[in-house]
């Protein structure tokens, strides 16, 4: 009787496990509708810096019964540094949506389907800083217009950045609505997809050659 309860107990246990949303431990982004951006060639004066190979830009979807993770390997873009801090905006970064991965095979090829980012209509996404302030010390908050799924939104989030010896870092964590931007495919009635998505930023920059 004693093994039986703690089995019941382990396997109660893993549930609840594999229903916990990724996005309760993350901020969620504040989302607007996408505003103004500097026409090209006003970005912020200041060194441009190129993003190292090393970066990373990854997502976290979950659903009723547990969650799966991904990113993408290909996007383009970087900062802008001025004193040895992140300046300016007009900054862009654009991914290749074909680039798309995931931890299942499968699913990596439904993502890429009409039911969620509909690549073969949508191949390109990206996000143009709008505003970035320092909070404090490597602390900052910064606004964008993401574009994804063809739909532009104004989306602001906390992060922290740091340069020194020639190298810039900025690390984001957050999560988003996936219908703020047309994404609304619910899944299996009894596997309901949810509509946060964790995303996080691990991206690293030099001065470009």
């Amino acid at each position: 009787m004693k093994t039986m309860s703690l089995t019941a107990i382990s396997a109660t246990a893993l549930l609840f496990t594999a229903c916990e949303n990724p996005a309760d431990k993350t901020t969620s982004a504040t989302v607007s509708e996408a505003v103004e951006t500097a026409p090209a060639g006003e970005a912020a004066a200041g060194v441009k810096y190129a993003f190292t190979p090393d970066s990373e830009i990854l997502f976290t979807g979950s659903k009723v019964t547990g969650s799966h993770s991904g990113g993408f390997k290909a996007f383009t873009g970087g900062f802008t540094v001025a004193d040895n801090a992140l300046v300016g905006t007009g900054q862009k970064i654009t991914i290749d949506m074909n680039s798309l991965w995931s931890d299942n095979e499968k699913l990596t090829e439904h993502l890429k389907s009409a039911d969620f980012f509909d690549v073969a209509k949508h191949p390109e996404s990206s996000f143009e800083l709008t505003g970035l302030k320092n909070v404090s010390g490597s602390d900052f908050e910064v606004s964008g217009n993401l574009t994804l799924n063809g739909t532009s939104k104004n989306i602001t989030f906390p992060a922290s950045a740091e340069v020194s010896d020639g190298k810039a870092k900025i690390h984001a964590k957050f999560d988003i609505n996936r219908k703020d931007f047309g994404i609304v495919y619910a899944g299996k009635a009894d596997d309901l997809i949810r509509d946060e998505v964790v995303v996080e930023l691990k991206l690293g920059a030099a001065p470009q050659s």
